[in-house]
Formats: C-alpha cells, sequence, structure tokens
C-alpha cells in the first residue's frame, strides 16, 4: 500500500509531555466498527465497564532500562567531544547496539567515557569502546564491565529513553522514571515502555478481576524502531526490526481455553498483539513461543486471535498506526483520529488511549 495513505495532521500541542494523573483519568476512545455508533468518549477508568465477564486481558510485562547515556570521547588529543547514545539492542553480556550523536565524532577504535555528573554511582566511571560501526549509524560498544555489573552502572548513569517527540521538548528526569515505566514491568531488556500499559492502575486491575476478567502476562522487549517512520513510498518496501519476545505455555493454554468459551482476547498494546499473532497457528490456537517476531501489520492482514485492543495513538506513517488501520479498517482509524484531534485527545507515548473492537 502507499505509504502517504497513513499520513494526517496533528497539532504540535497535543503530543502529551508528561501522562495524565491520576493514570487511570487518561480519555479513551471507544472505537467499533460497523456499529451504529462508531465512537464513544470514556476515560480509561471505564474499562471494566467496557469489556465483560469471561473477557482476557494481556499485558506486557517488558521492563525499560535506562538506557540513555551521555558522555564524551577520550583518549584522542585534548578534545573530548560530547556524545549522547542510545541502546538499542542487547548482543551479548558486555555489548550493546547502540544509536549515537554525533556519530562522525566516533571511529572504530575510540573510548567514549559515559560520566556520573549528579548521580550516586558505585563504579566512578563506565568506558566503552567502539567495536564497530554500521550503515544505519548504529556503534557497537563492548563495555568495560560485564553481566550485572554493568546493568548496574548503566541504571545509576542512564536516562529513560524517551521518544523523540518529547525528549526534542524536554530532558527526562527522574519522575520519568517511574513515569514511563508499567506496573507490570518485570523483565528487563526495552528500550521504549509499551506504553497502552502506562494507564493502569491496581484498582483497574482489581476492577477487572471483581467483573471475572482475567489478566495475562507475556514480554516482548521493546525495540527503538517502534519509533521510526516508514520511509519507503510503499509498505512493501519496509522492514521490521526483529524483537525477542515470549509466551509461556500455561498462558498460551489459559488464552485458547478462553477462546473455546466464547470469551474475548484483549491485547493490551500492539506488542503484545504483535506477540500473540506471532504465537498463533492459522486457527488461533496458541502455542508456547520463545524468539524473535519482525511482523509488519498493514490492512488486508488476518487476525488469527486478538479480538480487541487497547492502545495508545499513534504517529503518522509509523508501522503501528498502519496496524491499528489493520484492525479496525484504514477509513475508520482516518476518522477516529480526525475526532480525536478536534476533540482534544493527548498523542503519542504519555497520552490518551483508544479501547477498538476488531473489524
Amino acid at each position: 500500500m502507499r505509504t502517504n495513505l497513513f499520513d494526517f495532521v496533528l497539532p504540535e500541542d497535543r503530543i502529551a509531555l508528561r501522562p495524565a494523573s491520576p493514570r487511570a483519568s487518561a480519555r479513551l476512545l471507544v472505537v467499533r466498527p460497523g456499529e451504529a455508533v462508531a465512537f464513544e468518549d470514556r476515560a480509561v477508568r471505564d474499562l471494566p465497564d467496557l469489556l465483560r465477564a469471561g473477557d482476557a486481558l494481556v499485558v506486557n510485562d517488558t521492563k525499560v532500562i535506562p538506557a540513555s547515556l551521555h558522555g564524551r570521547r577520550i583518549g584522542r588529543g585534548d578534545r573530548e567531544p560530547a556524545i549522547a547514545a542510545n541502546l538499542i539492542k542487547r548482543l551479548d553480556g558486555s555489548r550493546w547496539s547502540a544509536l549515537v550523536k554525533p556519530g562522525r565524532r566516533l571511529a572504530v577504535g575510540d573510548v567514549v567515557r559515559f560520566g556520573s555528573e549528579g548521580r550516586v554511582c558505585f563504579l566512578d566511571q563506565l568506558d566503552a569502546t567502539v567495536e564497530a560501526k554500521g550503515e544505519g549509524g548504529e556503534v557497537t560498544f563492548a563495555f568495560a564491565f560485564h553481566g550485572a555489573v554493568l546493568d548496574q552502572a548503566l541504571a545509576e548513569r542512564g536516562d529513560m529513553p524517551l521518544p523523540p517527540y518529547i525528549a526534542g521538548r524536554r530532558p527526562a528526569d527522574e519522575q520519568d522514571r517511574a513515569d514511563y515505566q508499567t506496573m507490570f514491568a518485570r523483565e528487563e531488556g526495552s528500550v521504549a515502555a509499551p506504553t497502552a500499559g502506562l494507564h493502569f492502575t491496581e484498582a483497574i486491575v482489581q476492577a477487572l478481576r471483581a467483573r471475572g476478567i482475567a489478566l495475562h502476562r507475556v514480554t516482548l522487549h521493546v525495540g527503538a524502531g517502534t519509533f521510526l517512520p516508514v520511509k519507503t513510498e510503499d509498505t512493501s518496501g519496509h522492514h521490521m526490526q526483529p524483537e525477542w519476545g515470549s509466551v509461556g505455555a500455561e498462558t498460551a493454554a489459559a488464552l485458547n481455553a478462553t477462546r473455546r468459551a466464547g470469551g474475548r482476547i484483549v491485547a493490551v498494546g500492539s506488542t503484545a498483539l504483535r506477540l500473540l499473532e506471532s504465537a498463533a497457528a492459522e486457527d488461533g490456537m496458541l502455542s508456547a513461543f520463545s524468539g524473535e517476531t519482525a511482523l509488519f501489520i498493514t490492512p488486508g492482514y488476518r487476525f488469527r486471535t486478538v479480538d480487541a485492543m487497547l492502545t495508545n495513538f499513534h504517529l503518522s506513517r509509523s508501522t503501528l498506526f498502519m496496524l491499528v488501520c489493520a484492525f479496525c479498517g484504514l477509513e475508520v482509524m482516518q476518522r477516529a483520529y480526525a475526532h480525536a484531534v478536534e476533540s482534544g485527545y493527548r498523542f503519542y507515548s504519555y497520552g490518551d488511549a483508544c479501547l477498538l473492537f476488531r473489524a
């Protein structure tokens, strides 16, 4: 499909720079394709009332690491230029792939020292050697520490990796360490939050359970590719970056039982949806899954297992907007986003949410 079909205009003041407080007060646009009233304006706290007993929610329990680092190049003369790095993928116990600015300042063999200014660090310095540079601008860093020691050093020095449309307007701060993490976060490995999960509170979870709605966990470690727009003129020319995920055997069996009993599977976020669809057979039955997925969903995709999804409002031309258009229909989602803009909904990672029922 032509990429420009997924364009829309968003006023800059619709981009949320902080989440709603309390989280459950965020607005919720309910989209029911094919019904007389296609759109309904609600709040996230209404979610239990919008589902029914026997349904099952699936959340992503990945945990965002503080992957945004600031340092300087050392060891090459008197000049020590500042370097900003965003870690994007762990390669092994001591090596990470990263996007850096300015990349032209670094050559293979250079050492970057990531500082501890403003931090109480258990180690004085964290050095990383540039092991390789890729054609796409990514750098492979070999850190001086390994395993859990490296993890602690990154946690102490790093900032939360806010998406560019927020980071370009304000720096990350200590509040983001709580705000940019879901209540389900357990398995470290993401460099972006599964943002639909940011809206949940313990009160909502309890209300869901009281209504007879089950909650299950899967893990998909979100990569930096989630923020990348599709730059090709046709969607067929875009390639997704693979992300690692897992669905446990018990979770797969429970969700299969939900479907057999007539309940609906509700994915909390595009990450949970893509993982479930990757783990499903042609007949929609789920099996245990562990590995990478690069599933790219565009209109025309036949959904196998997910009946509804909770998700935030996404960027123009993004793979995520293409996914929701596949789920509800391109024309439906174009009208839904136009309604959201006109009605003052807040967009993107810290913004409001949609509850989408499959067309």
